[in-house]
């Protein structure tokens, strides 16, 4: 069943409320989804640094001293800020190819979670209102965000099963729905170079438009390919540095609403996640269109 709720603001007087506005959208979706949850908030960029998460089930010993062990290997100032299972570490950019290769080496019992200039992903087992608690939503800033709650009908219920997924840097994506191919498809892109941590369906989504990416298409033309190349039905919420896009298949059975004003773009599975929006009351609101692809760039 799941729960999306996506938020790419327009208006940078909304950014210090993009954490509590994607929280609250998303905690009214836990009944659609109350085995786990994960959201990724994009933030503005320090220039010259970039971020990797990862995620620890023991945290207290994974995360002691990691941030020196890290700069010992790759040089450089690394700056470490703990939020509960998560670590999130900022390091030169040029330097971010290297110190992911690291920690895999200085921790691998841990995992990573996301890369990038501006997206950092958190996610956990339990309701949205726990796991969004856990690691302080609510006081996060930033220009966009999508958030998933999810109930597991083809995998385990784990941290790494849980939404959204992370494949390329800066990117993520969400999704409702199931796919048949995703075995052939996750063959194809593993021969062309691809990477993968779980047998889930959505992870398989998401290094498909990574790749996509890769190759040069713009977000458009990625998710375009999903309607020519995935079967199965599926609603998607894609997030990467600069955008927000979203598609559904051509039978669309999966629910999803949007909205637009002058200040945001909205997505949710279902109306009520909207609802405390500012201004939601003069928004143009509407149900994505199948087999259309709707994306923002800024």
């Amino acid at each position: 069943m799941c729960g999306i709720a996506g938020l790419f603001l327009k208006d940078p007087k909304l950014e210090p409320q993009l954490g509590a506005l994607l929280a609250d959208m998303l905690i009214t979706l836990t009944d659609r989804g109350p085995d786990s949850a994960g959201i990724a908030i994009y933030g503005r960029p320090q220039k010259g640094r970039a971020k990797l998460v990862l995620q620890s089930a023991d945290p207290a010993t994974d995360f002691r001293n990691l941030d020196a062990e890290l700069a010992n290997v790759i040089g450089g100032t690394v700056a470490s800020t703990i939020r509960d299972t998560h670590v999130v570490l900022a390091v030169d950019a040029a330097s971010l190819d290297a110190a992911r290769a690291a920690v895999r080496i200085l921790r691998p019992a841990a995992h990573v979670m996301s890369v990038g200039e501006e997206i950092e992903i958190y996610k956990e087992v339990g309701l949205p209102k726990d796991v969004l608690a856990r690691f302080d939503i609510a006081h996060m800033a930033g220009t966009h965000g999508i958030g998933h709650t999810r109930m597991a009908t083809e995998s385990a219920v784990t941290t790494l099963g849980a939404h959204p997924f992370s494949t390329g840097p800066d990117q993520c994506l969400v999704h409702n729905g199931s796919l048949s191919n995703h075995n052939s498809i996750r063959r194809d892109l593993i021969r062309a170079g691809m990477t993968f941590e779980t047998e889930n369906d959505t992870e398989v989504a998401a290094a498909f438009i990574s790749h996509k990416l890769q190759e040069g298409a713009t977000l458009g033309e990625a998710l375009e390919a999903t309607l020519t190349d995935l079967d199965g039905f599926f609603t998607f919420v894609v997030g990467t540095r600069n955008g927000f896009g979203v598609v559904r298949d051509p039978i669309a059975c999966k629910p999803a609403v949007m909205a637009e004003t002058d200040q945001y773009v909205a997505f949710g599975t279902e109306y009520r996640a909207l609802v405390n929006l500012p201004g939601l009351d003069s928004a143009r609101v509407w149900e994505p269109e199948p087999a259309t692809v709707y994306f923002w760039e800024r």
